[in-house]
């Protein structure tokens, strides 16, 4: 398996317009930081875990033009849907599945209708709607026979129930305050825990990165990766040095093999 961080960043991204923090002016290239998403490979599956307004950049950054077989949507703010569109030259390969629970499904049908109606006009992105419910697996199939099977399960990002995702021994969790106790299981043995954290200081709808830790440890995946950081987190090399063994701060770009 192998995970592309395509972005590291939280909604505002990093730099944040406007902003001339330490972390904003940074020349390191790890502090700039686009919105949430991630590409998992996986048995010659390529499967995207959110699609968000910078997906047209990341993707163009990545440079490897090849099928994406599916795109797994843990929520609908806009930080993780606003780049659904921009799926359209990824369309000439074959359909590009997308995978959301009801309610998730239903606003994505509202915003971009053009996108999920019977008869779409030429050149609308060939992205069908799959809904999926939290704890009942599905699978992916790839686009030369291969087959990967998903799990979603349900975290909380703030009061609001949002989707997370494991496939093999990995899972993905963004956006998350809270993990009920049903979703424990899909935590067991893992080889590697992709997780948010936004921040130092605590936040009523996002794990800070104390949190985090704590968290991590009491999961104990063989390896964890924080994604999801604000400006706020600090410079991306001194949250690397102080973290924990085994656990690493991510940046755009970074390639986990596994």
């Amino acid at each position: 398996m192998k995970i592309t961080i395509l972005g590291s960043g939280t909604s505002t991204g990093v730099p944040q317009i406007g902003c001339t923090c330490p972390v904003c002016t940074s020349n390191d290239p790890r502090d700039r930081r686009l919105r949430c998403s991630g590409l998992i490979e996986v048995d010659g599956v390529r499967i995207l875990i959110d699609c968000g307004p910078d997906f047209r950049e990341q993707m163009l950054r990545y440079a490897d033009f090849a099928p994406i077989d599916a795109v797994l949507i843990t929520h609908e703010h806009y930080d993780h849907v606003g780049g659904l569109d921009d799926l359209r030259p990824f369309c000439q390969f074959k359909d590009v599945p997308v995978y959301a629970e009801d309610y998730t499904a239903e606003r994505l049908q509202q915003r971009i209708p053009y996108c999920f109606v019977e008869h779409p006009y030429p050149g609308v992105p060939k992205i069908p709607l799959q809904r999926i419910e939290p704890g009942k697996p599905f699978s992916v199939a790839g686009m030369y026979g291969n087959s990967v099977e998903v799990i979603p399960f349900r975290v909380f990002h703030g009061k609001m129930p949002i989707l997370s995702f494991r496939i093999g021994n990995m899972a993905w969790i963004t956006d998350m305050t809270e993990i009920p106790d049903e979703s424990n299981v899909y935590l067991d043995n893992l080889d590697c825990l992709v997780m948010n954290a936004l921040r130092l200081e605590p936040h009523w709808t996002h794990q800070s990165l104390p949190e985090a830790i704590q968290r991590a440890q009491h999961i104990s995946a063989r390896s964890t990766y924080f994604i999801h950081a604000s400006h706020h987190i600090g410079l991306h090399a001194d949250v690397e040095s102080s973290l924990p063994e085994n656990m690493y701060q991510t940046y755009d770009g970074m390639q986990i093999e596994l």
